[in-house]
């Protein structure tokens, strides 16, 4: 296992949608290892391939205390999403250093292969949701700044890049 680096967020890839998984293979379960390792490394609740320039269809989301608890996901799909919906400060280390409040959903149902390479469906509230969430914009080619306005989107952006600067 080993961290790997964070893609940059004007990398083409970031604004791509994943290849989806076919089987959760040895190779699979590998990049899962990595992204966790990775994900535990910015420290951070969640991680899509594509922010580690992998372009599958592959998440893991920690939103435990204790941590240890990582879901790892291939194509996953939201089924249901609550009303009711949650603000939350989200980042990507993706583009280090800026972060928006985005609402989302306070509750999905996710429908991906598990590690045993089985459909597995699960619900997920809270800080879980709204990685899971995060993860799945990040499979479709979209980061947290696509909920804002283009305005917004690009003060971040050029934000980021002056902290980048220093």
């Amino acid at each position: 296992m080993a961290a790997r680096p964070f893609i940059p967020y004007d990398d083409r890839r970031l604004h791509t949608a994943a290849e989806p998984v076919t089987a959760v293979t040895e190779t699979v379960r590998m990049i899962w290892d990595d992204m966790v390792e990775t994900m535990e490394a910015m420290p951070g609740v969640g991680l899509a391939a594509p922010q580690i320039g992998i372009m599958l269809r592959l998440a893991v989301v920690d939103a435990s205390d204790k941590r240890g608890q990582a879901v790892k996901m291939a194509n996953p799909e939201v089924l249901h999403a609550s009303v009711q919906l949650r603000r939350h400060d989200e980042a990507s280390p993706n583009l280090p250093g800026v972060f928006a409040t985005i609402e989302r959903p306070r509750a999905v149902t996710v429908r991906f292969l598990n590690e045993a390479g089985e459909i597995e469906e699960r619900d997920f509230v809270g800080l879980w949701a709204t990685s899971v969430q995060h993860q799945i914009d990040h499979l479709n080619g979209k980061t947290y700044l696509d909920h804002l306005s283009p305005l917004r989107r690009k003060m971040l952006v050029q934000k980021a890049a002056k902290l980048a600067r220093r």
